[in-house]
């Protein structure tokens, strides 16, 4: 019983992921024409604040300001761009859409190369290494060093960036760019990141989007061969289990953390196991009714 179960498993997914890719292949072009806008507004934006009055401009005055609404809301919005949260989210749809399963992967990589080569080379210093303590609103975990790109933004951008691309009504881009932005803002309110680092940051994350759709396009055999497919499952479903055990050093986010993990797990199983099974044993009965 086992094997033939494993058989259609297998069937059932190349069948799946044929018929995702398929599903999402017509795309308006306004997706990518909203990233190069947007990221471009961003670049400019990182670079006008650097320009007028130095690396640290704006931090003091959105930093004062974002005090007046409460430390959780902030701490809930800056999961926006924690890298678990991105591939937990993954899992509620890579089954159905393994088009835009692989853009993100594909995305996601590059702009691992954009954030992650940048920090070390620059290695800026973060508001807790130059200000005095108890001179700005600090919330979370005081990070001091490797400021420039904010990773958070960079990955907000990728995600929001790649779900604007495939959005097919404006609402939806307008919010998935909020919620981009949001993330972004939330490091400048929770005191660790420059305004620049988060425009900067933004910027980067959603021209990787847009790149990691082009990229997508030209290896396809990463929504179609279901061992790849199965193998950057696996990653996400280590990420959701890591929501649960670990919340990043916010408190106030852990049982919406903890949430968002379980959920992911139970519609890993409910879409990669549970609904599969069930196809399998109606088809069995089908077979030894005839």
């Amino acid at each position: 019983m086992t094997k033939p179960l494993l058989r259609w498993l297998a069937l059932d997914l190349n069948q799946a992921l044929a018929d995702g890719a398929r599903r999402d292949l017509e795309v308006s072009a306004d997706g990518a024409r909203w990233l190069i806008v947007a990221a471009l507004v961003l670049a400019v934006t990182a670079l006008a604040l650097y320009l007028s009055a130095g690396y640290h401009t704006g931090f003091e005055i959105l930093n004062s300001r974002a005090a007046a609404l409460p430390a959780w809301g902030w701490e809930w919005l800056t999961t926006l761009g924690d890298e678990r949260v991105a591939f937990a989210l993954t899992l509620f749809f890579a089954r159905r859409h393994p088009r835009l399963f692989w853009t993100l992967i594909c995305a996601g990589l590059l702009a691992a190369a954009y954030s992650r080569g940048l920090k070390p080379l620059v290695d800026a210093a973060r508001p807790p290494k130059v200000l005095d303590p108890g001179s700005f609103q600090l919330i979370g975990p005081s990070h001091r060093n490797e400021s420039f790109p904010s990773g958070h933004s960079v990955t907000a951008g990728v995600f929001f960036g790649v779900m604007i691309y495939y959005a097919r009504a404006m609402p939806w881009r307008l919010l998935f760019l909020a919620l981009a932005v949001l993330g972004g803002l939330s490091r400048v309110a929770l005191g660790v990141h420059w305004p620049v680092d988060v425009a900067a940051g933004l910027s980067g994350g959603l021209i990787a989007a847009w790149a990691g759709v082009w990229l997508a396009r030209r290896t396809p055999w990463g929504m179609r061969d279901p061992g790849v497919h199965l193998a950057f499952v696996c990653v996400s479903l280590v990420m959701a289990i890591a929501l649960l055990m670990d919340d990043g050093g916010y408190h106030r986010a852990e049982r919406m953390l903890q949430i968002l993990g379980a959920a992911a797990l139970l519609a890993f199983f409910a879409t990669y196991l549970l609904l599969p099974f069930f196809h399998w044993q109606r088809r069995v009965h089908i077979d030894q009714a005839r």
